[in-house]
């Protein structure tokens, strides 16, 4: 008994009312997926791969596709042009259109065209190392680099004064060359980048000896660079046609300086807010009194509350860093109040505290609250003991 087809559309993972572009892109997926050049060895990918091209091959026909929607399976029953790679020519232009970019991306080509006409050139990235204070406000610095600019002497054509550069011969100044390629599948026109011209469609004869042929001559350059108040570490500041020149009369590149921001002995950022820890007496935290904060602005009076407990913490509304987005917007300072506790006392420091101790009745956790009932006793060390 007959294996049951599969719906074609279920084949395609598309859905009944899908158009030629989606049926096309599903296909594509599929074929590169389960190609055989992609399994080798693989049945069950070659497998699939029947079975996809096979509902590509109705799906893809205007005609065939009608026919399919009205009968299913039945319309193509008995006539050979369905079940298998027979029935449906893989050098046509669509298929071959599908395994060019296929073969493309399994042997290194291309089948689309490269141009060989003005094309931007790269980017340069960088970095430059700026101050916390400076990441919140913003600053201006100078880096210097080593940009290529056009050859005076040849004006960037790299060919020698007096001289032109010539058609390539091998592509015909298209810059591109056509191979065709036999596969399981048929023939396959692939296109790549010319090996003598190197896409440029001309080729130097007699180079320019003060840039070899390359039309540019490396220069040390100082560029400014504005740096936004509210960058972060890691951000990058983008400048304009400072990057590698372009080919065949294309625009420069873009400089891209990533910003690298110094740590802070203070301070800590979280996105547009500013996090610090400040130290208050324990005489402060008690009864209340002004305290001195730092921030970017500058330094701060803070009226602390009696009873402050530590850990405490305050917000600084506004005293954050700006936004990048809108500089008249900026974010908070939270600061973490934390009660200083002195390691070294004087006799005199000591007494006081005992007082002050006795005098608030201050009950917590202290060793006189659970020795009731218990007598006193020293050890041979001078440490007391308490028995019952």
């Amino acid at each position: 008994m007959a294996e049951q087809k599969r719906d074609y559309y279920e084949v395609l993972g598309i859905d009944k009312n899908a158009d030629d572009a989606a049926i096309k892109k599903a296909y594509r997926a599929l074929a590169k997926k389960y190609h055989p050049d992609m399994n080798p060895g693989d049945a069950e990918a070659e497998k699939k791969f029947k079975e996809a091209s096979e509902a590509y091959a109705i799906l893809s026909d205007p005609e065939k596709r009608r026919q399919y929607d009205q009968y299913g399976h039945a319309a193509f029953d008995g006539a050979g042009g369905a079940g298998g790679f027979g029935g449906f020519d893989f050098n046509s232009a669509d298929f071959s259109d599908i395994f060019g970019d296929i073969f493309g991306d399994i042997f290194g080509g291309s089948r689309r065209s490269r141009s060989n006409g003005p094309m931007k050139g790269a980017n340069i990235r960088t970095s430059v190392r700026i101050t916390f204070e400076e990441a919140v406000f913003g600053v201006e610095k100078e880096i210097e680099l080593t940009l290529k600019d056009e050859c005076t002497s040849c004006h960037g054509t790299g060919a020698k004064p007096g001289t032109n550069p010539e058609t390539c011969t091998k592509c015909g100044g298209k810059g591109q060359v056509v191979f065709t390629q036999q596969s399981f599948f048929g023939t396959v026109r692939n296109v790549q980048t010319c090996p003598d011209c190197h896409g440029t469609g001309k080729v130097i004869r007699d180079k320019c000896p003060d840039c070899r042929g390359t039309g540019y001559i490396a220069n040390k350059k100082t560029i400014q660079v504005s740096i936004p108040a509210g960058i972060d570490n890691g951000q990058c500041v983008r400048i304009r046609d400072k990057g590698e020149p372009g080919t065949n009369g294309g625009p420069r590149g873009d400089l891209l300086v990533e910003v690298v921001v110094g740590r802070h002995p203070i301070f800590q950022r979280q996105d547009e807010n500013i996090y610090s820890t400040v130290p208050m007496s324990f005489a402060v935290a008690s009864m209340g009194g002004e305290i001195v904060i730092d921030t970017v602005d500058g330094k701060v009076i803070y009226d602390v509350k009696a009873g402050t407990q530590t850990d405490t913490k305050v917000r600084l509304k506004g005293k954050g860093v700006p936004s990048l987005r809108n500089k008249n917007i900026r974010g908070d300072h939270y600061v973490t109040l934390v009660v200083q506790v002195p390691d070294k006392l004087s006799h005199e420091a000591r007494e006081l505290l005992k007082k002050f101790d006795e005098e608030t009745g201050d009950t917590l956790n202290a060793a006189k609250n659970y020795t009731s009932g218990y007598s006193e006793e020293t050890d041979g060390k001078g440490k007391k003991k308490f028995r019952r």
